[in-house]
């Protein structure tokens, strides 16, 4: 496994593109309401992209091995899907929780994040995990600093998820990023602690927990993009780009409407960012 190193000069890239990312959802949250479409959605974060900030979606043909290329510029994941949901014309309905997930290119370099958004009023169990699955992104990036192992951060993630009685998808990963959207290492949200690489200044990946309120099983739909949960249960997943820094961690992928992290982090760590 080779993770690279980025220099100070590809940090400073690699900041302005997570800004770049996080600031999409800053302009798509007010149009998350119900009676629009995911596709529309997608429209408009399209067109902010590519016309206001001078980037270039990321998803949009993305083409992985053994896959016909992603044909939308978000993805649009809406309460049991769990990851990768291609944008259409199903419309949003009061009390739907969705998951918007946002990869732009910038110079060259990818911004990746996503964030949870309530359609109207959520149950209270939706709520519930929403802000459950946050918690566990954020003991996942508290884990992070020079010197201990990758699989710290799955460990503080899984431990978190299942402490709530819920569960965590082992299908889909965190993932390096930098110049590739998806680079090494993969950031597994389960696992042992005390196990993996260890991390060092310099390395950049996502932290981005899918979490399930019923069991963890998934399936893929028909469109070969859009997974679901096999039961039908409510799915929620938060993701940031982190910097391993040199005294800790500095998330990337932050903006001015970025939700605050828990109370915990700033008690646990002075690195938090």
């Amino acid at each position: 496994m080779s993770i690279s190193i980025k220099s100070p000069e590809d940090i400073e890239k690699m900041r302005i593109a997570g800004r770049l990312a996080a600031e999409v959802l800053d302009y798509i949250s007010p149009f998350v309401k119900p009676g629009i479409t995911t596709g529309e959605l997608d429209k408009l974060c399209h067109d902010f992209q590519v016309d206001v900030q001078g980037c270039v979606p990321a998803p949009l043909n993305y083409a992985p091995p053994g896959h016909a290329p992603y044909p939308k510029s978000i993805c649009t994941s809406v309460n049991h899907q769990v990851c990768h949901g291609v944008p259409g014309d199903k419309k949003l309905k009061n009390g739907d929780v969705v998951n918007l997930d946002i990869t732009v290119i910038k110079d060259g370099w990818h911004g990746d994040t996503s964030r949870m958004f309530y359609v109207g009023e959520p149950s209270i169990q939706a709520r519930r995990l929403t802000e459950v699955t946050y918690e566990c992104m954020w003991k996942g990036i508290l884990a992070v600093r020079p010197g201990v192992r990758l699989g710290d951060i799955g460990a503080a993630i899984q431990k978190h998820a299942e402490r709530h009685g819920y569960t965590v998808v082992r299908e889909f990963c965190g993932h390096g990023i930098g110049r590739k959207f998806h680079e090494e290492p993969q950031v597994l949200h389960y696992g042992k602690a005390d196990t993996g690489p260890i991390l060092q200044a310099g390395m950049i990946f996502t932290i981005e927990p899918m979490i399930n309120a019923g069991r963890r099983d998934i399936r893929m739909l028909g469109d070969g993009w859009t997974v679901v949960t096999k039961d039908h249960s409510l799915s929620c997943q938060w993701e940031h780009t982190v910097l391993v820094s040199e005294t800790g961690f500095e998330v990337l992928t932050v903006s001015a409407g970025s939700p605050p992290p828990p109370a915990f982090v700033a008690l646990a760590s002075p690195a938090a960012a």
